[in-house]
């Protein structure tokens, strides 16, 4: 799809108060994300770019951009701070980027429920939530700059879902502030649960302007490092403290094996050499059960900081998980890259120790437990791998499957692609219908829409 250069001056043209960017190089930066974590995406992607963008700051500027692009039938990318892995803030066929950074104001939180803008940064909302005695239920590795709206289109949860699950379970999201893409857009609040066919959607199928979320009470978070001379028993000890202490309160369990421990160079002097390391962040009143539990699988702790202390630092364990524990190691092997894997929850130790056996000299196991939308404790992957070649890396992947585990595939920027399923809710594609009915959000990345249209065309040929 070419985009006449006129039309996309016009935009310019008609709207002349808005803050647009047409800078080559901030342009190129506005039109990519961390897919290059992935050398397949990397190659698929690496030239797609935006022919324009736009930081709109009000809800009125939102919808003169929407209705403009909507006559004139301009692709729109919409963008929160572009943390995401799978491309989806990538514009497939160039027209516009709709950068909603500058739209992220905090409006209220009341009796356990926060509501804001949707361009807001996590570690914003959070601030604003817990002087009113509450926080994020969950947290990426990339809350200093991912944004609300981009964490709701385009991720999974983060620390927090070991205890509430993934943005997915149910509660977790109570409603949105939805704008039709039409040449005159429309404002409809959608509530739980059908908010959540919006959800992970990589913005394609509406215009989320504010979320409504459900928080958590503020508790004092100990953060602490356990390493062990053996992996099975720091696996075990991970598994028992996600899934057989209910009377001990955690926000994050990070296990990895070495050798990735060496990858976190700003945390060496806590990890041994040839160490395999649990990251924790556990609440204050739960340290001492945590700790008798680390002792009995022969787990020392190395590292320790109160919640006071993570403050003065500017620094958490949090940020050394996720896939930040992907970035640091390709910070130093840029032959890295990664897959995303998840468990079963009754043979999740079976499967994981098997794949160790089968897998340890090409695949890393990086682990974080949490609780799946249905409540069960299991660990998800995020693992190292030696790239060396794609058919390799799809080889791995399957020999994952073969072994029971589930592969939501992160070198695919099609939403269907990256989970298990070819298809999706069709309840999504008619969401779609409903608030983009022109298709023009993020084309290119829900098969479900452009099969339809394929589908209609050949109806009217």
């Amino acid at each position: 799809m070419t985009i006449d250069a006129t039309l996309i001056q016009s935009l310019k043209i008609d709207l002349p108060e808005l803050d647009w960017v047409t800078d080559e190089v901030r342009l190129g930066r506005l039109s990519q994300d961390f897919s290059w974590f992935s050398p397949v995406l990397k190659r698929q992607l690496s030239d797609k770019r935006a022919d324009i963008a736009v930081r709109p700051r009000t809800e009125e500027e939102i919808r003169q951009v929407i209705a403009t692009c909507a006559r004139k039938a301009i692709p729109i990318t919409i963008r929160g701070s572009g943390t995401g892995n799978y491309g989806q803030a990538v514009p497939l066929h160039g027209g516009l980027i709709l950068d909603m950074s500058a739209y992220n104001a905090f409006a209220w939180v009341q009796n356990g429920v926060g509501r804001a803008q949707s361009g807001i940064r996590l570690n914003e909302f959070d601030k604003h939530a817990k002087e009113a005695g509450w926080e994020l239920r969950w947290l990426p590795s990339t809350f200093r700059s991912a944004t609300l709206g981009g964490l709701f289109g385009g991720g999974f949860g983060g620390a927090g879902s070991i205890t509430y699950g993934p943005i997915a379970a149910l509660g977790n999201v109570l409603g949105a502030r939805v704008m039709t893409v039409e040449p005159e857009p429309k404002i409809v609040e959608v509530r739980s649960p059908e908010v959540m066919l919006l959800h992970h959607t990589y913005g394609t199928t509406g215009v989320v302007l504010e979320l409504e979320v459900a928080l958590a009470p503020v508790l004092p978070w100990v953060e602490c490092i356990s390493v062990f001379d053996n992996f099975d028993a720091a696996l075990e000890f991970s598994h028992a403290l996600a899934g057989k202490t209910p009377g001990l309160v955690k926000k994050e369990i990070n296990f990895l094996a070495a050798p990735i421990p060496e990858y976190l160079t700003q945390l060496a002097e806590h990890l041994p050499p040839q160490c395999h390391a649990v990251l924790m962040v556990v609440a204050e009143f739960s340290e001492a059960g945590m700790r008798e539990l680390a002792a009995q699988f022969g787990g020392k702790i190395t590292y320790r900081k109160t919640a006071d202390e993570v403050r003065a630092l500017n620094r958490t364990l949090i940020e050394f998980g996720w896939n930040h524990t992907t970035l640091l190691a390709l910070k130093i092997n840029k032959n890295f890259t990664y897959i995303q894997s998840r468990f079963d929850p009754i043979l999740q130790l079976e499967q994981v120790k098997s794949l160790e056996k089968a897998l340890s000299s090409e695949v890393m196991m990086h682990l974080e437990f949490i609780r799946v939308k249905d409540g069960a404790h299991t660990c998800s992957g995020l693992q190292l791998v030696r790239f060396t070649t794609e058919e390799r890396l799809n080889e791995i992947m399957q020999i994952y499957r073969d072994h029971g585990a589930t592969i939501n595939n992160p070198h695919a920027y099609i939403v269907e692609d990256g989970g298990k399923q070819a298809k999706i809710d069709p309840a999504v594609v008619t969401m779609k219908t409903r608030f983009d009915p022109l298709g023009l959000l993020n084309p290119g990345k829900l098969r479900s829409w452009f099969e339809r249209e394929h589908q209609q065309e050949n109806k009217n040929s």
